[in-house]
């Protein structure tokens, strides 16, 4: 006959003892029932913030351009060093390098202080009418021949619907001569255009300043339009040589 033994562990063991052999039955001991400690995941690292590429600059005529390209579009800009009246002028070039149509018109683009204020840009019409109420006909006409001027001088740009067939609409459309100042400021301003793969447009962008500095001072000239958005810094001052 087997012999039965019970340990006073608080584990209870069984053992048997039969035919001089031994056998262990039951629980296992307390270090051996321990579940398994279980490690919290580590949290997940934050992606990392895409920065947007350093823009390339390049002097023209004596101004100096910045320009940035993203999915096939870039945008050129460069301050226009006059103020006209109450308005601060950004030069812009927007050229469509992508494989399908945007459309590009002057409220894509802002302007945000150092202290966070944005400026929205005046609408070519409303540039257009305060032009003709507030500036002189010579007035509108040389910031005509500064925007011919710059313009003029970018050999690798070449507007399909910018500055050049704006003019030719307007001085058809105003005959008079009377009229030549209306005519210019129509043209100069930035209005919408649809861009084709390949096209591209330019014009004068426009923010009310009625401060008595020349610029809007340092912050970002932000552009968001083509689907893309796109930064620049300014300074205090256009930088001028």
């Amino acid at each position: 006959m087997g012999l039965l033994m019970i340990s006073r562990n608080a584990v209870a063991r069984v053992v048997v003892v039969c035919g001089g052999l031994t056998f262990l039955l039951g629980a296992q001991s307390p270090q051996q029932t321990a579940a398994p400690q279980q490690t919290e995941p580590a949290p997940a690292q934050p992606a990392p913030q895409q920065t947007q590429p350093a823009p390339i600059e390049f002097e023209s005529k004596g101004m100096e351009y910045e320009a940035l390209t993203k999915e096939g579009i870039t945008v050129m800009f460069a301050p226009l060093p006059p103020r006209i009246k109450e308005y601060s002028i950004m030069q812009v070039t927007v050229t469509n390098g992508s494989l399908v149509s945007w459309t590009v018109k002057s409220s894509d683009f802002s302007f945000v202080r150092q202290d966070g204020t944005q400026l929205q840009p005046v609408s070519a019409d409303e540039v257009v009418e305060s032009l003709l109420e507030k500036a002189s006909r010579n007035d509108v006409i040389k910031l005509q021949l500064l925007y011919e001027n710059t313009i003029y001088a970018l050999s690798n740009f070449r507007s399909t619907n910018g500055y050049e067939q704006r003019r030719e609409a307007a001085m058809a459309q105003f005959v008079n001569r009377g009229f030549t100042a209306a005519a210019a400021a129509s043209a100069i301003t930035l209005a919408p255009a649809r861009l084709k793969p390949g096209d591209s447009t330019d014009g004068a962008v426009f923010f009310e300043n009625k401060s008595k500095e020349k610029s809007l001072g340092s912050g970002r000239f932000l552009a968001h339009t083509c689907g893309q958005t796109f930064m620049f810094e300014t300074y205090q001052e256009p930088k001028l040589r």
